[in-house]
């Protein structure tokens, strides 16, 4: 609980401050408010045009190789576009292009003359922004200038420009690198025509044989040659197998299986007759021997016929063995030659491949290597040259600039709400440092603390001599508490002789000694005021009287005090007025005379007031209050410093006198928060007429206290 009310009353503080310090806050900020009008008023107005492109990767805008990649969100890239819209070159062609120079020259020098180079960037960079749509591949160049066709000219011949240095770029580096291709190509055509004369001497020198174009990859002769070696050794194989196998199938047949088998395996026309005429004469013979006997001569001859047939068939089949043998035997042989060429064949090509083929073969590798790097450099320029032909188009215009009518700044209702808000800001603040630099008394707490005195009494501002107001003044119920509070001081007892002391000149003692006075009166006490302020008194204007003698002329003994004491209009209220000061006054108060005069005058009045100089610096206030049964301290509200209410409270204690409290005289309550329910009390107490002599409630700072 604590802790809150302690927040809570730093709030009020910072609140307290504000309020108590509103004129210096409203005016500074209605004098920055001003000026910031004014100055918006005088600015020129500046108009925006905005110009959108979409930036894409450098790609041809038909594929004609091969698919190109699909590039997808790249920040960096678009990063680097941005500095490159806003780079040194663009802006320096843009400002060629359009003769800047000499045009913002006429505008803004007095003798027309052009502008620098850097002057003109400057001014460009300063006017052109350049931002990014989130999540897309579009730019916008915004441009602000006095002049509305200007900054869209502006804006356009940027996205122009840029668009140009795109495109002038990626030919400059394709050309750069066909040219380059082409040096290479050279340098290749060089060294492929070096590879293809070392080729050519070499297959000279070493006798190297070859069959078709060696572009095309010919093949040498001895290749060849082993190549037919070994298709006439396989054929030679076969066909000694085949006769081998004809042979041995005749070898295992006799009889009429050899007879009918010979017929397949061997196709000789002899054989294949005899055999037929054989099955002729057996079926002659057969029909026969079906009508005649063996012995008939046609029998017997046919049968003749038949055995002379069949042995002409077994010479023929023996023949035929013995044929097919022979034949057999020259195919092996035949093989066996092939063979035994074959492998001589390969041994001379292993020796040839060692000491003629492998180097050559070698430097045909180099020389088809050379070729291929050569038609690869050639086909490569070929495609980049047909590239550089096909349109691209990595800057796409989106949105053209177009000058706009309504200007951008400056921007009225925000500056002057800008301005409002820095002057509220600058107000508080100086609001606060004039709080902190002011080390015034300004409550209650800064009294107790600094003092050690309670507050008997709180008086408003501007405050008139109650005789002036009237009894029924708002301000009298201020003095009533007063009153109130001197009384618990002396522990219920009324009635004393009081004195009222400054620390400072003019922190309204002297009003507030004849208001409370003048109160004390009408409560029906018989009140004496006496202005012992002897340099300044001003008692005696509050009353309308003379002042020719007084206080002076008693302290001196000149005439008794009787016939100074004046009567007023105010019931029970008297009045000692000062006097004419004589021009020795040295020892005129002095604490003997002083405390005769207080001892007279209580046994005449209940209260005896009197109106003292300030304590510090003048004496007669200190040996007035050195008699007194009290002394109140009048400290006015936020005039002079502490110190000066410290000062006066130490010198009280130095001469003994007996400090009963403090008055904290001229607050502004309806400024000042910490106040203002003083002010609601003393209104609320007004607004119903009624006066409670017998009880008063006093208020102050969280405090009440009974009053009897």
């Amino acid at each position: 609980m604590d802790g809150d009310q302690d927040s809570s009353l730093h709030f009020l503080d910072y609140w307290r401050v504000i309020r108590s310090r509103k004129e210096i806050i409203l005016a500074v900020t209605l004098l920055i408010v001003i000026t910031g009008a004014a100055y918006t008023f005088t600015l020129p107005r500046i108009y925006s045009s905005e110009a959108r492109i979409e930036v894409r990767p450098d790609a041809l805008d038909v594929d004609v190789f091969n698919q190109q990649p699909v590039m997808g969100y790249n920040p960096f890239f678009l990063r680097t576009e941005f500095e490159i819209i806003r780079s040194r070159t663009i802006f320096t062609q843009v400002i060629r292009d359009l003769n800047l120079q000499a045009e913002w020259g006429r505008e803004m020098t007095s003798d027309g003359s052009p502008l620098t180079l850097e002057q003109a960037l400057g001014l460009l960079s300063r006017s052109v922004r350049v931002d990014q749509y989130r999540d897309t591949s579009l730019i916008s160049i915004s441009v602000r200038r006095p002049d509305p066709h200007e900054a869209a000219r502006i804006a356009n011949h940027i996205a122009e420009v840029y668009r140009s240095h795109r495109l002038a770029q990626t030919r400059r580096v394709i050309s750069g690198g066909l040219e380059a291709l082409q040096n290479e190509m050279e340098k290749q055509r060089a060294v492929l025509d070096q590879a293809e004369d070392e080729l050519e001497r070499m297959r000279e020198e070493l006798g190297v044989a070859m069959m078709g174009s060696r572009e095309r990859g010919g093949i040498q002769v001895d290749k060849i040659r082993l190549q037919q070696l070994e298709g006439d050794r396989v054929s030679a194989r076969v066909d000694m197998l085949v006769r081998k196998a004809r042979y041995d199938q005749l070898v295992e047949l006799d009889g009429d299986e050899l007879l009918t088998a010979s017929a397949y395996i061997v196709n000789d026309p002899a054989l294949a007759t005899l055999r037929r005429q054989l099955i002729d004469a057996q079926i002659n013979l057969r029909l026969l021997l079906e009508n005649r006997g063996e012995q008939h001569p046609e029998v017997r001859r046919i049968r003749a016929g038949v055995d002379e047939l069949k042995q002409q068939i077994e010479d023929a089949l023996n023949g035929l063995r013995r044929g097919l043998r022979a034949d057999y035997e020259v195919a092996r042989a035949k093989y066996d030659t092939i063979s035994e060429e074959l492998q001589l064949a390969r041994q001379a090509d292993i020796e040839a491949e060692r000491e003629r083929f492998l180097p050559f073969e070698k430097m045909e590798r180099e020389v088809r290597l050379q070729r291929d790097i050569f038609q690869a450099l050639r086909a490569r320029i070929a495609q980049e040259g047909i590239e550089l032909q096909v349109p691209r188009t990595p800057v796409e215009i989106v949105d053209r600039a177009e000058p706009r009518s309504r200007h951008v700044s400056p921007r009225f209702t925000t500056n002057i709400l800008l301005s409002l808000i820095v002057g509220l800001l600058a107000g508080v603040g100086l609001a606060y440092f004039i709080e902190y630099l002011d080390t015034s008394v300004k409550t209650v707490d800064d009294v107790e603390q600094n003092l050690g005195l309670p507050v008997l009494g709180i008086i408003p501002q501007k405050v008139r001599p109650l005789i002036e107001e009237g009894p029924e003044s708002p301000h009298a119920e201020a003095y009533r508490v007063l009153r109130t509070n001197l009384q618990f001081s002396n522990k219920g007892m009324t009635g004393g002789a009081y004195t009222f002391v400054s620390g400072g000149v003019g922190e309204g003692k002297s009003t507030t000694l004849f208001n409370l006075a003048y109160v004390c009166a009408q409560m029906g006490e018989r009140v004496l005021i006496v202005d012992s302020d002897l340099r300044r008194p001003v008692q005696h204007t509050f009353l309308g009287v003379n002042n020719n003698f007084g206080l002076t002329n008693v302290l001196l003994r000149d005439v008794p005090i009787e016939e100074t004491i004046k009567t007023t209009s105010v019931p029970n209220l008297h009045f000692l007025s000062s006097g004419k000061l004589p021009r020795s006054s040295v020892g005129l108060l002095d604490a003997k005379r002083i405390r005769e005069l207080v001892k007279n005058l209580k046994t005449r009045y209940d209260y005896v007031f009197f109106d003292s100089p300030p304590i510090v610096g003048v004496s007669d206030a200190s040996i007035l209050a050195s008699e007194m049964d009290g002394v109140m301290l009048v400290v006015q509200y936020r005039k002079y410093p502490r110190t000066i209410s410290a000062r006066a409270r130490r010198i009280l204690e130095n001469v003994g006198a007996n400090a009963v409290g403090v008055v904290l005289n001229n607050i502004n309550i309806m400024r000042d928060d910490y106040y203002y329910y003083y002010h609601s009390y003393y209104s609320y107490y007004n607004e119903s007429q009624e006066v409670k002599p017998e009880k008063e409630v006093v208020v102050a700072k969280g405090k009440q206290t009974d009053s009897f």
